[in-house]
């Protein structure tokens, strides 16, 4: 393999890497998304286990509020939406862990690459 090749090749390899990097990023803001509405679901399911069966609950449908049918309808669309959520929440952390391990993986071929390409130089 002549040099230019190789100079092309771990020049793809560093856009390649770099593509990793943004969508790690992307992967870790998504996770921090789910974290705080996983919070926010938890949060209400405590809230409700507080409240007596009469207490009138409303939920939040766009910006308007409306009388739900009962604790117990919130409560199993909350537990529904918490079950998503954590399937979300796993399904992004076993994602960013490949992610992870791809971008180390490229990270130390351009690192070898670049050591390579530096001893030929010399």
């Amino acid at each position: 393999m002549n040099e230019e090749d190789m100079s092309q090749q771990v020049q793809d390899q560093i856009n390649r890497l770099q593509q990793l990097r943004t969508s790690l990023q992307m992967i870790m803001q998504q996770n921090q998304q789910i974290e705080i509405k996983l919070k926010e679901v938890e949060e209400a399911l405590e809230e409700l286990d507080k409240t007596n069966a009469k207490t009138p609950i409303y939920k939040s449908i766009g910006s308007v509020l409306i009388r739900s049918n009962g604790k117990k309808e919130v409560i199993n669309e909350l537990k529904s939406t918490k079950e998503s959520l954590d399937l979300r929440k796993d399904t992004l952390n076993k994602q960013e862990g490949r992610t992870r391990e791809k971008l180390n993986e490229l990270q130390s071929k351009v690192q070898n690459a670049l050591k390579l390409k530096n001893k030929v130089e010399v």
